[in-house]
């Protein structure tokens, strides 16, 4: 009886120790659930608000764009200096020719006494540098009895004289020029006044 007593006594210890163990696994189990879940959860990306998404995507579009103007804006800045670099080497290229000629005048003066070869030379540079004119479009700006036009001339003196009517260019001191309608220099010129 002792040996039954004993293996009852054992039974139940063993299974008490089996649901104690089964109870520790339960335990065990729904603590790794708890743990997963709340893992998942910080894995999980949080709900985006539809505004900031909004802000995000505005701000991106900022960025592209002031990027694309600093782009277009180094651009343009190197496009301006190459033109003007090749503007400049053209209105010099028109000028080189009557500079040559000016030397080869001084030369000729410093060699000879011919006045009327020296003359001749000097009116044949003057239609050199109006022709490079033309070429570049550069006008001379017709003040000579016209009527003072304060946007093309600059009047430096009047004069009187009872001829003419007021003010009306009776004397040009300085030619101007203009590029198509741009005025590069005024006429400096007299204007008539009969008070």
């Amino acid at each position: 009886m002792q040996d039954n007593e004993m293996k009852e006594k054992q039974a139940e210890q063993e299974a008490a120790e089996a649901k104690a163990a089964e109870q520790e696994t339960a335990e065990a189990a729904e603590a790794e659930k708890a743990e997963d879940a709340k893992n998942a959860e910080e894995v999980a990306e949080p709900e985006v608000d539809p505004k900031d998404a909004k802000i995000e995507e505005l701000q991106n579009r900022l960025l592209r764009l002031q990027a694309d103007f600093e782009n277009f804006r180094r651009r343009t800045n190197i496009e301006k200096e190459q033109l003007s670099t090749f503007v400049t080497a053209n209105v010099v290229g028109k000028f080189l020719k009557v500079l040559d000629n000016f030397e080869r005048a001084e030369a000729s003066v410093e060699k000879g006494d011919n006045v009327d070869a020296v003359v001749d030379g000097m009116k044949k540079i003057r239609r050199q540098f109006e022709d490079a004119f033309k070429d570049l479009k550069v006008e001379e700006i017709e003040a000579q009895n016209a009527k003072f036009d304060p946007n093309i001339h600059e009047a430096v003196m009047r004069g009187h004289n009872p001829e003419l009517d007021d003010e009306i260019v009776d004397m040009v001191f300085e030619k101007g020029y203009k590029l198509g309608d741009k005025v590069i220099r005024h006429s400096k010129v007299r204007v008539n006044t009969n008070e």
